[in-house]
């Protein structure tokens, strides 16, 4: 088996109190309960509400579980997995006895999400520590996976493994991992953000999955969804502000993320999704809704090879990000927009481009030196090997798989040592 030790969620997690662990489902929340943290009672609500007790084993009922809860509290940390499935009172009872014990609630549900953290009426507001648990860091899933990959295939499969779904599964090479996986699974991957959504209405649901697919197919900015929406007849009015708390439930949850656009006077924002396999799976749904559809598999071997460089892109990306401690954005003017743009406090640190191929022409290397030139920062170009390069850039820093796992490792131990 494959482990991949969460060790920036865990930290999150250390201290006493209370706790909630939210995120889309299949992030590993109850895996990461399950096998990294003590506890003395760990409860499970099923989806008929019935409560199984997986530390002493039985079952109860709901009625039986809140009448008792006050008890358990007392017997040292206890886990509630799922625990929105409980009838709303429980979280009355939660208000009744907050601060006694230590507890660790889990949910994946998008309306407590919103609920918990968004609403001031919320009975657990300033009572628990939200926590989210999105997808494996990406210095994390880099270090782990370098015990048995390198080079393309190693920087290929650390982007779209950061989905714990795909961890156990996982065969070299990943493109046709990812063909074979979604012409089968197509179906399956739906409920990575099935139960998020279960507590909305149709006509919500409709409004986020079509966020989603214009997302995956290049629509990025509220202007261009908001049209895309009216379009599909799902809002009256083409109101970009009508989407933004779409926008930010989906962004709170981590199935997005959310850049700023550098350059402009009024706030503007792009957005994408944080999975690599949910953007394939979505831009699949939009050109060939091939869940519902019979869809060859050179369909999907093609967009497969299609979006890998981009996921690449978006993983190097956050990667430095973190690494070096910068904020992510995106360049407003087009014939200046890069793969990759870093900002600091208040000015550009590091731009860069990413060149996933086999080759890399002498007049492609002139172009991009011109276009990095503009820059008056750090300037980086990240390549699978330095041997697909014709010509080495001047002025360029060249980072390849190699390079890049060092600085992850690097950055993980200075993360250890605070």
């Amino acid at each position: 088996m494959r482990i991949i030790q969460r060790r920036i969620e865990l930290k999150a997690l250390e201290g006493q109190g209370w706790k909630m662990l939210y995120g889309r489902r299949k992030t590993g929340k109850t895996f990461l309960v399950q096998n990294f943290l003590d506890y003395d009672e760990f409860f499970f609500v099923g989806r008929d509400g019935v409560v199984y007790d997986r530390t002493n084993g039985g079952t109860m009922t709901s009625a039986e579980f809140i009448n008792l809860f006050p008890r358990f509290l007392k017997s040292g940390r206890v886990v509630v997995d799922e625990f929105h499935r409980l009838p709303s009172r429980f979280l009355d009872v939660l208000h009744a006895y907050s601060g006694r014990g230590e507890l660790i609630l889990v949910t994946s549900t998008l309306w407590l999400s919103r609920r918990v953290l968004l609403s001031k009426e919320s009975p657990l507001l300033g009572i628990v520590t939200p926590v989210r648990v999105g997808l494996i860091d990406e210095r994390e899933i880099l270090v782990e996976l370098s015990r048995e990959l390198g080079g393309r295939e190693l920087v290929e499969a650390s982007a779209y493994l950061r989905e714990p779904l795909l961890i156990q599964p996982y065969r070299p090479s990943l493109r046709e991992f990812l063909t074979d996986y979604l012409f089968s699974a197509g179906l399956m991957i739906r409920e990575l953000i099935g139960e998020t959504f279960t507590e909305e209405v149709k006509e919500l649901t409709a409004v986020y999955e079509v966020i989603m697919k214009g997302i995956a197919d290049g629509k990025r900015t509220s202007t261009e969804l908001s049209s895309l929406l009216y379009s599909r007849g799902l809002i009256e009015k083409d109101n970009p502000g009508v989407l933004q708390r779409y926008l930010l439930i989906l962004t709170d949850m981590g199935i997005l993320r959310k850049l700023p656009v550098t350059g402009k006077r009024r706030r503007k924002f792009s957005y994408q999704h944080s999975s690599p396999l949910l953007d394939l799976h979505f831009y699949l749904e939009e050109k060939y809704a091939y869940t519902e559809l019979e869809t060859p598999r050179e369909f999907i071997a093609r967009a497969v090879n299609e979006k890998v460089p981009k996921a690449v892109e978006g993983f190097v990306e956050s990667l430095l990000s973190k690494v070096y401690g910068l904020r992510p954005v995106r360049i407003e003017k087009p014939k200046l927009e890069l793969d990759i743009a870093l900002q600091g406090f208040n000015r550009l640190e590091l731009v860069g481009e990413v060149k996933w191929k086999k080759r890399v022409k002498r007049e492609e290397v002139r172009r991009l030196e011109d276009r990095l030139g503009k820059f008056k920062c750090r300037r980086v170009l990240i390549v699978p090997s330095e041997d697909v390069l014709e010509k080495k850039p001047e002025d360029i820093e060249v980072l390849t798989p190699e390079e890049l796992l060092e600085l992850a490792r690097e950055s993980l131990k200075n993360m250890e040592r605070k």
